[in-house]
């Protein structure tokens, strides 16, 4: 609760003191970590409420709030470059940093750990899924440019984008059926949840539209700073987006996935870091191309840099390489934390725009 007294700091430098913009960003940027943690809250004690199925809507519609918010007024801003590597930077934080750091952390003083194989079979099989998707546009675009055309992306690439974006969510919407209703009890984790004290109803959706309607707030004076806090600090704004806006996001997903694994619930941090990775690929990515048309500024799914589909790839290669056996280790943990810094340190070294 405390933490909440970092909420109104960004406003407060930006609005009063006209501090530098790097401060405004850095404090924006841990008051939406904070906030998106209570609606992480709220979302689990209204899925308590309304059972597996409409829960696991309400997941996914809220799940990833903090991220949309935040990604739109990055869009609004015209950084469209810098939205698709942070949807790049959440599909490695918790795909790699979140899972490997639970798997390090769970495996202390255990020889390793076990989940169901199937349903991290379906997890894989989506990553790969999110693979195919995502590299796509880039090729069409490549082929298209290399063919027909000699500057910028086309109007192909916004009708390719927008009609991958309608499948990727055609298909999330099959995956919550076939895992929420039609064969929920084969991929029922079968670990009991031990939730907080339960929240009156009230109080939820309180905490939820009031963490919302703040969270946009400091969206726009994070998006706002962008520029000037990757110019002040000599970074890309591509790395900012891969990994400062990316971790914004995704902060708390990161530390209730090793929580769990203390606790030996590892088919829960599975869902949570790999099922994470698949959303913003399934649901945010899609929702911000269908977003960006009614804005009347079309976003692609067209990623520049082919380091970002690199690291994608890279990302689903590594966790089908570990995940596949249903059993971890502290060293698979140590593997994945590995291969998160090696992405890391190349983004760091994409130079900045001149």
């Amino acid at each position: 609760m405390s933490f909440l007294l970092a909420v109104p700091v960004a406003p407060a430098l930006s609005y009063l003191t006209g501090a530098a913009p790097i401060w405004v960003f850095a404090a924006g940027a841990v008051a939406i970590a904070i906030l998106a943690d209570w609606i992480r809250r709220a979302t689990d004690q209204l899925s308590s409420r309304a059972g597996a199925a409409v829960g696991g809507l309400l997941s996914v519609s809220f799940g990833s709030l903090s991220e949309l918010i935040l990604a739109l007024f990055v869009l609004m801003d015209g950084n469209a470059d810098v939205v698709r590597a942070q949807i790049t930077g959440s599909i490695l934080a918790t795909g790699l940093l979140g899972l490997g750091l639970a798997i390090v952390v769970g495996s202390i003083g255990r020889d390793e750990q076990r989940f169901k194989r199937e349903r991290a079979g379906l997890l894989s099989s989506l990553l790969i899924l999110v693979v195919v998707a995502l590299f796509l546009p880039a090729v069409f675009d490549f082929t298209g440019r290399a063919v027909i055309r000699k500057d910028g992306m086309g109007i192909s690439d916004e009708h390719l984008s927008l009609g991958v974006s309608v499948v990727l969510l055609l298909l999330y919407a099959g995956n919550l059926i076939y895992t929420l209703i039609t064969h929920r009890d084969v991929f029922a984790s079968g670990e009991v949840e031990e939730a907080d004290d339960a929240w009156p109803l009230w109080l939820s959706v309180a905490v939820l539209l009031a963490a919302t309607a703040v969270i946009a707030i400091e969206a726009e004076l994070v998006s706002g700073a962008l520029e000037a806090t990757a110019g002040a600090l000599g970074l890309s704004p591509l790395f900012l987006g891969v990994v400062v806006l990316a971790m914004i996001g995704t902060i708390s997903d990161v530390f209730s996935a090793a929580w769990f694994a203390r606790q030996d619930r590892m088919g829960l941090v599975m869902s949570i870091c790999v099922g994470s990775a698949i959303q913003v690929a399934l649901v945010l990515a899609p929702l911000l191309v269908i977003g960006s048309w009614l804005m009347g500024h079309p976003m692609t799914l067209v990623f520049n840099n082919p380091l970002e589909l690199f690291a994608i790839a890279g990302t689903a290669f590594a966790i089908n390489a570990i995940a596949g056996d249903g059993e971890t280790t502290w060293f698979e943990g140590v593997l994945l934390l590995g291969v998160y810094l090696l992405f890391g340190i190349g983004f760091f070294f994409v130079a900045p725009p001149a």
